[in-house]
């Protein structure tokens, strides 16, 4: 098995919203702000070599939307996944599967395209199968007021068209063994309902890719919760198991949306779980 970051886009976000109820005071010292108290967020993706299998986890926002849509969110910096994929050797068409871990915008954006005549939508990854889970694509398809915005449905029903979409089972405990994927899977309903966490067996030690269960360094002690979190303390509760699970184990923590910080690992201090080591994937992953 060979793992590769793909870096889809650079973006930003509201401070405030990123940190819920925690002063700007506080969070600035990890995730400074600019002049519009936007901070610097990342969309990096995870790609899974194994064996005739191309596994992509997440696909970022994309590119179909309009520039005012993009214009909310500040995009920087010149990443994309097919220049990221090139890096490594790799196509888009090579793609086997594409692992969703929810449907809010800057995670599965990428997965759907402008057809050719941009009279319509169309999978940007044609030969790869694309993986939801029945509870979280009904919460998707069906959203609340409070998460409307985030999904879109140019995002995700030409997937169900498409023909190409599968799901998960739902384990009844929060963490699903030995996926159709190939990998384990905790299942965290703060954020949203059952967004799915992969967790990769990789030469004997466990790599999660944490989505917005972890989004930054930041975020690691446990009041620093999203204002975008449907249930706060209910990812109270998530972040403190996993990460409590996390330190015990050694896992490695691939953060998607820290620009700066891609892989780290945490310890058990005085004052709960906080940063051990910080990895690049270059170092980690070879």
């Amino acid at each position: 098995m060979n793992l590769y970051p793909i870096e889809t886009g650079n973006f930003k976000l509201d401070g405030g919203a990123m940190f819920g109820v925690v002063p700007k005071s506080l969070w600035q010292r990890t995730n400074p702000a600019d002049a519009n108290n936007m901070i610097e967020m990342s969309a990096r993706s995870l790609l899974i070599e194994d064996g005739d299998r191309l596994i992509l986890i997440d696909t970022g926002m994309g590119n179909k939307q309009s520039d005012k849509f993009f214009g909310y969110y500040d995009l920087w910096g010149d990443h994309s996944i097919d220049l990221s994929l090139k890096k490594y050797g790799f196509h888009r068409d090579e793609i086997t599967d594409v692992f969703m871990t929810h449907l809010h915008f800057d995670h599965c954006g990428g997965s759907i395209q402008w057809n050719h005549d941009k009279t319509g939508y169309e999978p940007a990854f044609k030969n790869a199968r694309f993986w939801s889970n029945e509870a979280h694509w009904q919460w998707a398809t069906t959203p609340n007021p409070r998460e409307k915005a985030s999904f879109l449905s140019e995002n995700i029903l030409p997937l169900e068209a498409s023909g190409q979409l599968n799901h998960v089972g739902i384990p009844s405990s929060n963490i699903l063994k030995d996926s159709e994927l190939g990998f384990d899977i905790f299942f965290a309903d703060g954020h949203t309902e059952k967004q799915m966490i992969p967790l990769i067996n990789y030469k004997g030690n466990t790599l999660a890719f944490m989505a917005d269960l972890l989004p930054t360094v930041g975020h690691i002690p446990l009041p620093y919760i999203m204002g975008y979190d449907t249930r706060p303390l209910l990812t109270l509760e998530e972040k403190n198991v996993f990460l409590n699970i996390a330190a015990e184990n050694n896992f490695y923590l691939f953060l998607e949306h820290d620009p700066y910080h891609e892989i780290i690992s945490v310890k058990r201090t005085e004052k709960g779980v906080r940063l051990d080591e910080i990895f690049s994937a270059e170092e980690l992953l070879g």
